[in-house]
C-alpha cells in the first residue's frame, strides 16, 4: 500500500471529517455490516435538493470510517439526484488503494447508507431513526 493513501486513509479514521450528528436532519439513514459489525449512520441537511451539510457516525475499521469521512466531503454542494447515482468506482477514488474483496463491504458501507438516505428521500420514504 502506497504510503501516502495509508496515511490519508488513517487521518481520516482519527480525525473524520463531518463526524457528529446534525440537530435537524432532513433524512437520516443508517446501515451496519453484519459481517464484521461496522456501522454507519448519515445525517443531510437539503437546501432546494442540494446537499448543504452532511454528518455521520459510525463505528468500525478504519476503512469504513474513512471512506465514509471522504465521501461526506465529496458530496456537500451536490443535488440529491446526483448523491443517489454516485457509483462505487467514487468511494475507490476517494479511498484511493485498491480494496479487496473481502473489504470491500467495509468500503462501500458509507455509500450504501447515502444512498438509501438520497433515495427514500427522493421516493418519499420515512426517515430511519
Amino acid at each position: 500500500m502506497d504510503d501516502f493513501y495509508k496515511e490519508y486513509i488513517l487521518d481520516h479514521y482519527r480525525n473524520p471529517r463531518n463526524f457528529g450528528r446534525l440537530e435537524s436532519p432532513d433524512v437520516t439513514a443508517q446501515d451496519n455490516n453484519p459481517l464484521c459489525g461496522d456501522e454507519i449512520r448519515i445525517d443531510l441537511a437539503l437546501n432546494d435538493g442540494v446537499v448543504s451539510d452532511v454528518r455521520f457516525t459510525g463505528k468500525g475499521c478504519a476503512i469504513s470510517q474513512a471512506s465514509a469521512s471522504m465521501l461526506t466531503e465529496s458530496i456537500k454542494g451536490k443535488r440529491l439526484e446526483d448523491v443517489a447515482k454516485l457509483p462505487p468506482q467514487a468511494v475507490l477514488d476517494n479511498v484511493g488503494i485498491g480494496i479487496s474483496p473481502t473489504r470491500m463491504r467495509c468500503a462501500m458501507l458509507g455509500l450504501k447508507v447515502l444512498k438509501s438516505a438520497a433515495l427514500g428521500e427522493i421516493a418519499g420514504w420515512p426517515d430511519e431513526e
